[in-house]
């Protein structure tokens, strides 16, 4: 004879809430770790945290800026100059999320995305062993509608980093190749000068890692790769066609690397288009220097500046070709002076180097005259 059964309801019940309160830890938790991800001490609701070690998301000893399994270390092409400060980018994407890729020059990043950018001096550039000292990291966070912008400063025992609004002067030191010291004043921006540089129109947005200048080989621990096919072989970017044929920026500093027009370009576009670009702070000037301008005139070729003054220099046009030194472009990125140089933030002494280029850049250009 089948064996008969008889099911105990409050037996059943207690089963029933146990499922209940099961199902209802499991997503309490997902919730937890989509918001945290994990091994993460953060979520977006708690930005800015206190002190960059908060985010949990380096390795060992924070000074030496190991990343953890959740970040990402990248560099580009061609950077932002900043005093000669040499700077450490890590990039972190939340748990199941992915940056889509647009176009050569943009990216959508989801919402959780984090950008480390830290900024640091080696003490001895003859001896890499000799250390370094990092100034500040700057944050940029994604949330569902805005990037938002956070900075941290170290403290002299490069132990942390804590969160500031107010930026400041920090005195630097190091010694040089030819065993020379060089000393500079450092400007750390406040918060308002970061939101400045990072706003093109309405919103804040990341300058550098674009995918025309992110299309490189970086040196990761596991061997040498494409970083945006790492990217993509690391499921944080979808839609990568082949780096093959996505246009990128050359190196400002190497010939290999690009003509010597496309190589000025390329610095201009980093160094001055997030204001001198449609919708940036300084549209209103009529210069766009962004990688993407071919319109000669707006590049500067022959046009008088908007307003004049001491920023011109007396000069009459933004670059008259073959001629550096009747050029306010050139004039400007030689000047030191607050309400002369340019850029205005992110710089207190001359880009020696970067001036050179822009010099021969103008020299090798054909020399017609301007009305």
């Amino acid at each position: 004879m089948p064996r008969s059964y008889r099911i105990d309801l409050g037996c059943l019940s207690q089963i029933n809430g146990w499922l209940s309160l099961g199902l209802f830890l499991g997503l309490f938790l997902s919730s937890c770790q989509k918001d945290s991800g994990p091994g993460q001490g953060f979520s977006l609701d708690s930005l800015p945290l206190e002190k960059l070690s908060d985010y949990q998301l380096f390795e060992g000893t924070l000074s030496d800026l190991k990343p953890g399994q959740f970040l990402l270390p990248y560099d580009l092409n061609t950077p932002l100059f900043t005093d000669y400060a040499e700077k450490a980018r890590f990039l972190y994407v939340p748990p199941g999320e992915s940056i889509s890729f647009q176009d050569d020059a943009m990216l959508n990043f989801p919402t959780g995305t984090l950008l480390f950018k830290n900024f640091y001096f080696p003490l001895d550039l003859r001896d890499p062993a000799a250390g370094k000292k990092i100034l500040e990291t700057r944050v940029l966070a994604r949330f569902e509608n805005e990037w938002k912008a956070y900075s941290y400063l170290w403290d002299d025992a490069q132990q942390d980093a804590k969160y500031r609004v107010t930026g400041g002067p920090v005195d630097v030191s190091w010694i040089e190749l030819d065993g020379s010291t060089r000393s500079i004043l450092y400007i750390i921006p406040n918060q308002v000068e970061c939101q400045n540089c990072h706003q093109i129109g309405e919103p804040m947005f990341p300058l550098g890692p674009k995918p025309r200048n992110l299309n490189r080989s970086f040196a990761y621990e596991d061997g040498a790769m494409n970083q945006l096919e790492k990217w993509s072989e690391k499921g944080w970017l979808e839609g990568l066609p082949d780096p093959s044929i996505v246009n990128t920026i050359p190196v400002w500093n190497d010939p290999s690397t690009g003509t010597l027009d496309l190589r000025a370009r390329a610095y201009l576009d980093i160094n001055c288009a997030h204001c001198h670009r449609p919708e940036g702070d300084a549209d209103n000037s009529g210069l766009f220097l962004n990688y993407e301008n071919e319109d000669m005139s707006a590049l500067g070729f022959c046009k008088p500046p908007v307003a004049a003054g001491g920023g011109s220099g007396g000069l009459q046009f933004g670059i008259v070709p073959g001629k550096p030194d009747s050029s306010i472009l050139y004039f400007r990125m030689a000047a030191t002076e607050l309400d002369i140089r340019m850029p205005e933030t992110g710089r207190s002494i001359v880009h020696e180097e970067g001036l050179v280029l822009i010099s021969e850049w103008i020299s090798s250009l054909s020399p017609e005259g301007c009305p």
